[in-house]
This record gives C-alpha cells, structure tokens and sequence, in this order.
C-alpha cells in the first residue's frame, strides 16, 4: 500500500500565488440580476397604477420582467446597430433609409414586446397597449440607468501629495 507525499500546511505566501478556484458571477451578471430586480419593481408599480398592466401573480410578474430583461437586450442590440448604421451613412438617401431603419426598430419593438408577452404568458399577463408598454419601456431603461448609475463605483480622488 502506497502513501500519497505528505504536504505542508500552506503557507501566507503560497496561497496568495494559488488561483481561487471558487467561482464568482462577472459583472455583467451582476448588472443583469440587478436590472430584472429592477423591472420587476417597475412592472409591479404599472400592475398597480396602470389598470391595462395585468399580470395574475406575482411569479408571472417575475418571469415577465426576466422576458422582458431578455428582448430588451435584444432590442438595445439592434437599436446601436442601426444607429451605428445612421452615423456611418453617407448622403440623405443613406441617412432617410438608416433613419427609417432606425424608426422601425423603435416602434416595431414595442410590438414585439406585446406578442411576445401574449405568445409566453397567455390572458395572465397583459402589457396593455402601444401606449402603456412604450411608457412601460422607458421607464425600464431609464429605471435601469438611474439604478446602474448609483450603484456604479465612485472614482478614487487622489489626496494632495504631501
């Protein structure tokens, strides 16, 4: 029968060289469930306040705010690249049709949201119409923004030397 080789006990200096095999969420993780937080308190106060917004519980409310996380990152992707496309365009006709693009995302996306929400949850979540999921919208971005902002680490100032 063989021994495995003994091994000291590690040391301060041989741990700190180690590679912490724990695994740790990245920031975009973080961000990501800090945002589906966020929506689902926007989506719960239009559930509230706005009679159109219905959802029957609120664990649908939950999954619709992870469905809405997911097409709006979708959406937010989209919108850079045809306004990527709307500044690299050269002349009006590139310009009208990038802008056209651009518009299309914008509005289209709203109705994406609404079938997509109806095709997923049924008659047990409603986003109500054009109007109330447009407003619902921006106040998940800007909500998300706000939040990020606050949340996002303040710059060291150095001191004066001295």
């Amino acid at each position: 029968m063989s021994r495995a080789p003994r091994r000291d006990p590690p040391t301060v200096s041989s741990v700190s060289s180690q590679v912490d095999p724990t695994p740790r969420a990245s920031t975009g993780r973080a961000a990501d469930v800090v945002d589906v937080f966020v929506y689902v308190v926007v989506l719960n106060l239009f559930i509230q306040y706005v009679p159109a917004v219905i959802s029957e519980t609120f664990t649908l409310s939950l999954l619709t705010a992870v469905l809405l996380k997911g097409v709006l990152e979708v959406v937010l992707a989209v919108k850079k690249r045809a306004r990527g496309r709307f500044t690299a365009a050269r002349g009006a006709v590139g310009k009208v049709g990038a802008g056209l693009l651009l518009w299309g995302v914008l509005v289209g996306s709203k109705f994406v949201v609404l079938e997509l929400t109806d095709l997923v949850f049924g008659d047990s979540v409603s986003l109500g119409g054009f109007v109330s999921v447009t407003l619902l919208i921006l106040t998940l971005l800007v909500s998300r923004l706000v939040v990020r902002r606050m949340l996002a680490p303040v710059p060291r100032v150095p001191g004066p030397a001295g």
